[in-house]
């Protein structure tokens, strides 16, 4: 049997996904292990020094040093798991970014209780963003007065990525702390007020997955649940992009 259907992983549909999978999975391998040995340990304490087979407790304790040998290999193992895989792992999320010209560069600003999306319009370029800007209309604090801005794209609660092409988020919050997380696409990353903090990721499946919040923000904290993440075919996404150009957003 897989592994991992074994487990209940789900649905994968990133590029880096299946490192996450691979490390959680030797996790579980390693705790099935440790949870068999002690419960074998157990079972042999039980039966090894039962009251009748020794009536008068034994002061000189035990002289093997099989549970150190023991001890040292977990420790190994987990060396392994964490020098060998989490920390590569984690150096590859955290530096090896792709370039942006050969990404879909997003910027997502969480807040209670939506998702708040900007693209850059044809000129690939960003407006000039001024926090003394932001507003219920202006969640982003985009000044309209530059045109960098004119062709700017924002949606709410929807993100549309291309299949196979590497995609850069630019995640910050409005108001509290958040974390945006597509469990298909196993990413997650808080948004923190303050901070515009980048992911990257390259999707390997088209489809619609729900974009979650895994931090408790609020009373309305499910209705963040209503964000979907859309990995569309090349061709999908260029009509659903032509489809939002042309000025339909306006900060005026």
């Amino acid at each position: 049997m897989n592994i991992e259907k074994l487990l209940g992983l789900p649905l994968l549909a990133s590029k880096h996904g299946q490192a996450v999978d691979n490390l959680m999975v030797y996790i579980h391998w390693l705790m099935i292990a440790l949870f068999a040995g002690w419960l074998i340990y157990f079972a042999i304490a039980l039966f090894c020094f039962r009251q009748s087979r020794h009536p008068r407790a034994n002061y000189l304790g035990v002289k093997s040093h099989a549970s150190s040998y023991i001890e040292g290999a977990v420790a190994v193992v987990e060396c392994v798991l964490l020098i060998g895989f989490a920390i590569p792992f984690w150096a590859m999320a955290a530096d090896k970014f792709p370039s942006e010209n050969e990404a879909t560069v997003i910027r997502v600003a969480a807040q209670q209780f939506n998702w708040n999306v900007l693209y850059p319009g044809p000129d690939g370029a960003f407006g000039r963003q001024d926090i003394k800007l932001a507003g219920a209309a202006n969640p982003f604090g985009l000044d309209p007065g530059d045109p960098q801005t004119k062709d700017d794209i924002y949606t709410s609660n929807e993100i549309h990525v291309p299949v196979n092409k590497p995609v850069i988020i630019h995640i910050s919050s409005k108001d509290v702390i958040h974390s945006f997380r597509v469990i298909p696409l196993r990413i997650t990353q808080d948004a923190i007020p303050g901070l515009s903090i980048p992911i990257h990721f390259v999707p390997t499946s088209t489809g619609v997955f729900q974009i979650n919040c895994a931090q408790l923000c609020g009373n309305g904290h499910s209705a963040m649940a209503a964000g979907r993440l859309h990995v569309d075919t090349p061709e999908d996404f260029g009509k659903w992009l032509k489809s939002k150009s042309g000025g339909a957003t306006s900060y005026e």
